[in-house]
């Protein structure tokens, strides 16, 4: 598995998330001044939306202040279902019911130990069969707008 992994600022969060990553042996693509890159959080979530939507990496994981402003800009690219959570229920639930790609974190809120716990639940859950009508329902949204 290869995770886009992109913030705004580099901080001890964004390099516990990525300890944790190597920890379990996944291989990591870094994303703005995690790789040295001076830019902003809509150039950062642009690129991670990107490479995943076309398939370099398999998922993403993004953060800025709030985690806000990633997700919105992820989402912005056709193909992403970035998730904003704060809790392992609600990383669980996105990928179960949503098939969440991406990932988003807030660099103010979230503690260590919070995170290690969403990307558990995020890693654990696959998406449920029984929502795939509601993923393409999203798709086709996606697709009426997106001319």
């Amino acid at each position: 598995m290869k995770i886009a992994v992109g913030s705004d600022e580099r901080t001890h969060l964004t390099d516990f998330v990525i300890k944790v990553l190597e920890d379990k042996g996944i291989e990591l693509e870094l994303h703005g001044p995690l790789n040295e890159e001076d830019i902003g959080w809509t150039d950062v979530a642009e690129k991670v939306a990107e490479r995943v939507k076309e398939g370099s990496c398999d998922q993403g994981i993004l953060f800025c202040w709030t985690g806000t402003g990633v997700s919105m800009a992820a989402n912005k690219v056709p193909g992403i279902r970035a998730a904003l959570c704060a809790d392992a229920q609600t990383a669980e639930g996105a990928r179960k019911w949503n098939d969440a790609n991406v990932l988003a974190m807030s660099l103010r809120m979230t503690s260590q130990i919070v995170a290690k716990e969403i990307l558990e639940a995020w890693f654990n859950t696959s998406p449920e069969e029984d929502e795939k009508t509601n993923i393409d329902k999203v798709q086709e949204i996606e697709k009426k707008y997106y001319r």
